[in-house]
């Protein structure tokens, strides 16, 4: 009994305040002395302000709630020990209500990443993370993770939401699909998408009573050309069970109410792009090339898009993306008005946030790592970097690389040397790029040859092979031509 009430004592001891505090460094210099770090819970957050911003008989760490009256305290406390900027993890999603308190209560806020934390031994309670970040943060040993401005935040919650909800329309016609294979109807093995307008009008009339495929064949679209009418016919006899009608009636309903979910969404969309402010941002001193290495002249030519089928907006968003972005990024090959949408609201518009281009491609995860030890390259894969934007730009190169374009000349050169996951990487690196200087330097995009760009890449391995034969006592004869 007397060993349980010691081992009891000292883990009181050990998450009480005055369990000691973490000693201060004895040479590193103090940046930010007005520092405070904060650990983020569900439930409650624990906070460790600087030890001279309290009184003597006080403690310098405090725990609070998580409810909106214990943050309105926690913002208040903070602003009577003084403390000009906070330092908190990552976690979840409860960080933003409370990083949003400090923002408006004028208190720099700097986001950690929880990895570059996770493997700090010694240090795995709620109070000695708090004191440990707060420490870290008092001598600048913390890089904050980027966060763009308020209007972003909002665009993007709202570009989240609609992937969400296509996601979960998406679901629905898997429903859809599965109760019409039941049925043994091969609507959706006759049409391209179940959720076209040949496979929605048929849905509907099959759902209003009609049974007969020769009246539900007179449905069909006229540009709808995968099968001929008399597939379609075919397809349309099946055996028609209650049940699995009923299955079909609430998957499209649920489908139909998810597609006014993501019209009103769009249209909320539209109104926080007018509310979207413009930075106004100095021109650097030296342009960026207008043109990507391997080219001389440019070509008037019009640049490959995905076609505007798939985006799924109802209005077209090009001429507001292009006032707000001061450039028309849709000339960018492959990408289409919805993906420019992602991409503002993912990264924003000043491009200052990032050193340089390659620091922006190392956030996308788009560069190659350096796993190095003993002077012996261990890896070079990328790291494993969730992010929106690099997502949509590897999801795009594939269709890049079957396009008539330098770049689709580019994805179909690094896929003979890298395979299709290693070209998708190096094409959606091509198209950061690109988004990078046409966002930070506002230049209209220009389209290069084809032609030129391979005549380029022609010289420089003729040029490598040259050299490469002189080396080893050779010298290169060009055979002439036949004919």
């Amino acid at each position: 009994m007397k060993a349980k009430r010691v081992k009891a004592a000292r883990s009181l001891k050990k998450f009480s305040p005055q369990g000691g505090p973490i000693r201060p460094a004895a040479k590193l210099p103090v940046i930010n002395p007005h520092a405070a770090g904060i650990d983020i819970g569900s439930v409650e957050h624990w906070v460790c302000v600087p030890e001279d911003a309290v009184l003597e008989r006080e403690s310098n760490v405090r725990a609070f709630g998580a409810f909106t009256r214990d943050l309105d305290q926690l913002v208040e406390w903070l602003q009577e020990c003084g403390v000009k900027t906070v330092a908190m993890e990552s976690t979840g999603v409860f960080w933003i209500a409370l990083a949003q308190k400090l923002e408006a209560a004028g208190i720099e806020v700097v986001l950690v990443n929880a990895k570059h934390l996770k493997y700090v031994p010694g240090r795995k309670t709620d109070l000695k993370d708090c004191q440990w970040l707060q420490q870290l943060h008092s001598y600048g040993l913390l890089n904050g993770s980027f966060r763009p401005t308020q209007d972003i935040c909002a665009l993007r919650s709202l570009m989240r939401h609609r992937e969400n909800l296509g996601h979960s329309a998406g679901r629905a016609v898997q429903h859809m699909q599965q109760a019409l294979q039941q049925m043994n109807v091969h609507l959706h093995h006759a049409v391209s998408d179940l959720d076209g307008q040949t496979g929605l009008r048929i849905v509907d009339a099959i759902l209003a009573g009609q049974r007969d495929p020769k009246k539900l064949v007179e449905l069909r679209d006229e540009k709808c050309h995968k099968t001929t009418p008399e597939e379609l016919e075919a397809a349309l006899v099946g055996d028609w069970r209650a049940e699995h009608l009923f299955v079909l009636k609430q998957a499209r309903e649920t489908y139909q109410h998810l597609a006014d979910q993501i019209q009103g969404c769009d249209r909320e969309i539209e109104r926080t792009l007018a509310l979207v402010v413009i930075p106004e941002v100095t021109p650097p001193q030296e342009p960026a090339p207008k043109n990507p290495p391997g080219a001389e002249k440019p070509r008037k030519k019009k640049a490959f898009k995905p076609g505007k089928a798939g985006t799924g907006l109802q209005k077209d968003l090009g001429p507001e993306l292009q006032r707000i972005c001061g450039v028309d990024l849709t000339q960018i090959i492959g990408l289409n008005v919805l993906g420019v949408l992602i991409i503002l609201s993912e990264i924003g518009l000043d491009m200052s946030r990032w050193r340089s281009v390659k620091a922006f491609c190392s956030w996308l995860g788009l560069c190659p790592g350096n796993k190095i030890s003993g002077g012996k390259v261990l890896s070079s894969r990328t790291p494993p970097v969730v992010n929106r934007v690099a997502i949509l730009l590897r999801a795009v190169a594939p269709a890049v690389g079957r396009s008539d374009t330098w770049l689709g000349s580019f994805h179909r050169r690094m896929r003979a040397r890298l395979g299709p996951a290693g070209a998708n990487t190096a094409t959606a690196r091509k198209l950061a790029v690109l988004i990078y200087h046409l966002l930070k330097y506002k230049e209209d995009y220009i389209d290069v040859d084809r032609l030129i760009y391979e005549e380029k890449l022609h010289r420089i391995r003729l040029s490598r092979v040259t050299k490469q034969a002189a080396e080893l006592g050779y010298e290169l004869v060009k055979r002439p031509m036949a004919g």
